[in-house]
């Protein structure tokens, strides 16, 4: 199991030092580090994020506030210099509040802690994500992409009636996918299995449209399409 989070503290050096501490622990895996809370709240509209490691006084506005304003938070570690937020910081249900400076033995506490409540408790699986285009975040169900193609520094997904463009890049799309029937068939290609109406050679067809599969990865492609492994839900 990994618990996926992020990062978000004002200060340099206590970024730096939370992510070392996370890359120590097998069972994490970090999804971001932000610089305020608004330039976290950007990503929670955009990434999978189980756990937050979350300072609370910062510039706009403080981690408190930002965690009251969301409709479905993550959980969230508290990681701070100040005492005085501690119950309230309990009343939000944080896993565990962390005074600055943070030890790793007191660290490996607070993520163990938040490990034990992860393989206990089912964390719902997203069906959707979040596209940021033309300066608006548009929500995309994953069972409606037919295909996704990486182009450059953006990418565009496909649906049956709309091509979404967002500069974000391949490898950021495919880590957030939560649908088991997607398969990425070429550097520039992720395809929905679902969608898949035909093969024929080194090209997957789509209905009308044509996508290929490389060489490096068409033994990998074939064995999970031929099998049905993809498709069983």
């Amino acid at each position: 199991m990994k618990i996926k989070c992020v990062i978000t503290d004002d200060e340099p050096v206590a970024r730096k030092g939370m992510k070392g501490y996370v890359e120590k622990v097998d069972f994490l895996e970090l999804v971001g580090v932000c610089e305020d809370a608004v330039a976290l709240n950007n990503l929670l509209r955009e990434k999978e994020v189980h756990l937050l490691f979350l300072d609370i006084e910062m510039p706009y506005i403080n981690g408190l506030e930002l965690l009251q304003s969301l409709p479905h938070p993550p959980k969230v570690i508290f990681t701070t210099a100040y005492e005085q937020y501690a119950l309230k910081g309990f009343e939000l249900e944080a896993v565990d509040y962390l005074l600055k400076p943070i030890s790793f033995e007191r660290f490996l506490k607070a993520v163990n802690r938040a490990y034990e409540f992860f393989k206990t408790t089912p964390q719902p699986v997203a069906d959707y994500l979040f596209v940021k285009t033309n300066d608006k975040l548009v929500k995309v169900n994953w069972k409606d992409i037919v295909y996704i193609e990486s182009l450059e520094n953006y990418v565009s997904i496909y649906t049956a009636q709309t091509r979404y463009i967002a500069h974000i890049t391949l490898k950021s799309v495919i880590e957030s996918i939560t649908d088991p029937g997607f398969i990425q068939t070429h550097k520039s290609f992720v395809v929905n299995a679902a969608k898949i109406t035909g093969i024929e050679g080194n090209v997957i067809e789509l209905g009308k449209v044509q996508v290929p599969i490389s060489r490096s990865m068409k033994e990998t492609v074939m064995e999970k399409i031929v099998n049905n492994r993809l498709l069983k839900r």
